[in-house]
């Protein structure tokens, strides 16, 4: 019985994570994480910058679907 609930645990587990990566709701952890590994010279950006960073990068490209 524990191992049926510890396997149920794991799965959701992963099925929360992968549902976070998917919408794009854990861009800001894989971007610490990035920042970690590659120890860059520039300062890392707080959630609230990062995300109007996003916002920039997003909306600042020509849309070209009409």
């Amino acid at each position: 019985m524990r191992k049926v609930i510890k396997r149920t645990k794991r799965f959701l587990r992963r099925f929360w994570r992968g549902l976070r990566e998917w919408c794009g709701d854990a861009a800001y952890e894989r971007y610490l994480r990035s920042k970690a590994v590659h120890d860059g010279s520039c300062r890392t950006l707080t959630q609230a910058e990062f995300y109007v960073e996003q916002v920039n990068r997003r909306y600042s490209r020509p849309n070209r679907c009409c």
